[in-house]
């Protein structure tokens, strides 16, 4: 080893040893008589320290070092006449007798220390220096002890780990699939894994009755904060269980985790149907670090001569505590924020009620004060509070509002990221309705089990069938899903037929699935969690790729290697897809 010991592990008991350090050249400070070096590695700093009077040369040496330079240093442990409480190695220092240069380095692009003058994309391009930052290298960490905690805990619950293929066949549903076309078979493709859903129902079939795996997926789609074109999934499935067993079982993943990983360990989960996510918090993943629960104002606020709300599908609101003193500016700021595209509202009315127990809105010309004082009793507000109102098509009003009661609790302070609210949201449609392909499409896949009550209804009634699906959700964030799956190879041809595909499409596209369930598919269900996810929550980040050692931008390319890329024309020939014009 060309070390003793590392960066981070010396402590004043340490003081007199002669060690041998090895890393990088953080910062370096010329004082004259003295020169000091910050030495970093992943575990830490030490400060090294240079006596002009005691050895000019070796002083002299260490002033012509840059930035990042590969360094080994030899030397005794002494205290620190200045000490940092801020460092864990802050009180002692290595009076160095002997310094190599493994290797110099060019001045880097940005500055190497947790405020960083490197932008998002200049750090993208020099990863491999922005991992030396303290702040990312946790990160990694992070996402390292979860992974390790993961499997232990699925583990000791007699979880086998499987690994599923990575070349698969193209399917029509869902995202757009990643095709990699085949040489020896012209003008075929294999399809990169959206993820191992159909794998992991046949591993039910083979017997495996607990599955799990944490497995790279990969998505052709547009990228947000929170998307990545490859990804990993925590992905699992069991067998002879019901909705109740899969989430007591993951529940206690969740449980495990957060006391393992954030030293947590009074964490429930709260249950509520889609219906209700909907009616109260106008979203299938609500935050409920917070209350402003909505409350309908039908039945109090249409027929009275407001058209905007007697035309309106739904009149509907939120109570936002303490915020009566709002000014008129701050007010119109709220309403241009809502008609903004990206939230679709046609505009915004408020209701103050003010701390003397009066009320002040912005339709006071159709609505009088016993009226708003109705609306305050539906609220449960209190002198001091204001009301926001929203009105329109139910489903696109809920929605908005949902976003409003977001950005307020962000304003008011009460989304901590270091409180966390668990709950489940079950019971999700099975199909949504696609107006322009004029036919249904699964919600979540197509092979997803309706509720037992619901069945029926998709030979009279499809749009009507409940999900027996699940997603957890974690402070406003769908951390995973997943479902009782259908194992009945009859109920599974109806499915398909549902959705719209002929018998010989199900069999040519699924057909390796249906036969499977011939010959005897236990019941089953399962979930995957989004691990990226769920490591940027954990590490208090709305961006996955803080969690991802080599991500890519928000053009999904990976800038550092310059991907995607052209490639040889003979690649292309041997390919069989040789361009227009090449």
């Amino acid at each position: 080893m060309l070390r003793t010991h590392t960066c981070g592990e010396l402590r004043l008991e340490d003081v007199g040893k002669e060690v041998v350090l090895a890393g990088w050249l953080q910062r370096s400070r010329d004082l004259g008589g003295m020169t000091f070096i910050d030495l970093r590695d992943r575990y830490g700093l030490t400060q090294l320290a240079f006596n002009m009077e005691t050895n000019a040369t070796l002083c002299e040496q260490a002033r012509g070092l840059g930035r990042e330079y590969v360094l080994q240093v030899r030397g005794a442990v002494a205290e620190r006449s200045n000490k940092n409480p801020k460092m864990p190695t802050g009180d002692i220092e290595i009076i160095v007798s002997e310094i190599v240069v493994l290797n110099p380095a060019q001045t880097p692009p940005f500055t190497i220390e947790e405020n960083t003058d490197g932008g998002d994309e200049l750090r993208m391009k020099y990863r491999y220096l922005d991992i030396r930052r303290n702040s990312v290298r946790r990160n990694l960490e992070l996402r390292h002890k979860m992974a390790v905690e993961t499997r232990n805990y699925l583990s000791d619950q007699g979880f086998l780990e499987v690994e599923t293929p990575v070349l698969i066949k193209s399917t029509p549903e869902g995202a757009r699939d990643f095709l990699v076309p085949s040489r020896i078979h012209e003008g075929q493709f294999y399809a990169l894994p959206q993820s191992p859903q159909t794998f992991k129902q046949l591993l039910m079939v083979a017997g495996i009755d607990r599955y799990f795996q944490i497995v790279k997926c990969f998505r052709d789609e547009d990228l947000r904060a929170d998307r990545q074109p490859e990804f990993t999934q925590i992905d699992c499935e069991m067998s002879f269980v019901t909705r109740d067993d899969v989430l007591e079982a993951f529940e206690g993943l969740g449980k495990h985790l957060f006391k393992k990983v954030k030293g947590i360990d009074n964490i429930s989960f709260d249950r509520i149907s889609y219906a209700d996510a909907m009616k109260y918090y106008g979203s299938d993943k609500p935050d409920t670090r917070f209350g402003m629960r909505f409350v309908d104002l039908n039945a109090l606020a249409q027929n009275k001569g407001f058209q905007v709300f007697d035309d309106a599908e739904l009149v509907v609101g939120i109570n936002a505590e303490g915020c009566a003193d709002y000014t008129r500016k701050q007010l119109d700021e709220l309403t241009d924020w809502v008609r903004r595209p990206q939230i679709g509202a046609k505009g915004l009315v408020y209701v103050k009620y003010n701390a003397d127990g009066s009320f002040k809105s912005s339709v006071d010309k159709f609505f009088d004060a016993a009226q708003l004082a109705g609306w305050a009793e539906a609220f449960g507000a209190r002198p001091g509070d204001l009301m926001l109102i929203l009105a329109g098509e139910t489903n696109a009003t809920q929605k908005a509002l949902g976003e409003l009661r977001l950005e307020m609790g962000k304003r008011l302070g009460l989304r901590d990221p270091n409180t966390f609210a668990c709950l489940w949201v079950v019971e999700f449609p099975l199909l949504e309705w696609d107006e322009e392909a004029q036919r249904f499409f699964a919600m979540h896949h197509p092979f997803t089990s309706p509720l037992p009550e619901d069945a029926a209804l998709l030979s009279t009634d499809p749009g009507k069938v409940r999900a027996n699906a699940y997603d957890m959700v974690i402070n406003g964030v769908e951390i995973g899903g997943g479902s009782i799956r259908i194992f009945d190879w009859t109920l599974q041809e109806k499915m398909f037929e549902v959705l719209g595909f002929s018998p010989e499409e199900a069999q040519n596209q699924f057909g390796f699935l249906l036969n499977a369930f011939r010959y005897g598919a236990p019941p089953h269900g399962g979930i995957a969690f989004g691990f990226d996810r769920w490591c940027a929550l954990f590490g208090g980040s709305d961006s996955i790729r803080d969690f991802i050692a080599f991500p890519k931008n928000n053009a999904a390319r990976d800038v550092m290697i310059d991907s995607p890329s052209p490639v040889d024309v003979k690649q292309l020939d041997e390919l069989h897809l040789r361009l227009k014009g090449l």
